[in-house]
């Protein structure tokens, strides 16, 4: 078994804890062969049955960028009208997407449909796949960050719509739109933690049965 030193381990935990969803980017292009190194954590994800099943699209062209940004504004407001009083006024002042200024966008599907790896360890649990690219996204993430890099994951979307603008195969289902670049910014401690919308838990409260 492949040991690890102690500070190697210490920096991994290092980097896990500076992993941040980023949201504020500078327009700094990103170099083609660091973001081909980042991309590389996906031959190394871990997927059931090996059915690999992450489809990457790359978002480049106006259009098709324009079209996220209607797709997230529709459903930003939507979100904001399920708010009242100081809550509906801090969400309203927060910034839940860096689609405007990160220089990569990349929307990551999981085909559902893949032959590949026979259905093994799906047939019970469809859903694994799903958690298969996000195992992939979460790769990525810590390979960003470790090359100085910030992600940020945006939610804020209505999904299917977002499928027939990008026009991918009936049987892709999005897992997230990620926007990629170098941050304005570091910080350890997430923004919404900043902000006071949520608090962080600061201990794992595990059931035993």
């Amino acid at each position: 078994m492949r040991a690890f030193s102690e500070s190697f381990r210490r920096e991994l935990t290092e980097l896990m804890e500076w992993r941040r969803d980023v949201r504020h980017f500078r327009t700094d292009p990103v170099d083609e062969a660091c973001l081909t190194a980042c991309l590389d954590s996906f031959l190394t994800a871990p997927s059931v049955g090996l059915s690999e099943p992450w489809r990457i699209i790359r978002v480049d062209s106006p259009a098709a960028r324009q079209a996220v940004r209607t797709n997230f504004e529709a459903a930003n407001a939507e979100a904001l009208s399920s708010y009242e009083g100081d809550r509906a006024r801090l969400y309203a002042g927060l910034k839940l997407a860096g689609i405007d200024r990160a220089p990569v966008q990349l929307a990551v599907f999981c085909d559902e449909e893949t032959p590949q790896g026979s259905g093994l360890g799906a047939r019970t649990m469809p859903e694994m796949r799903r958690y298969s690219v996000v195992s992939a996204i979460t790769l990525l993430w810590l390979s960003a960050r470790a090359q100085g890099l910030g992600l940020g994951w945006v939610s804020v979307l209505d999904p299917d719509q977002l499928c027939r603008d990008l026009d991918v195969p009936e049987g892709w289902k999005l897992v997230g739109y990620l926007c990629l670049g170098w941050p304005e910014e570091d910080h350890q401690t997430p923004e919404l933690q900043r902000l006071g919308w949520e608090a962080r838990r600061e201990r794992l409260h595990m059931l035993s049965r």
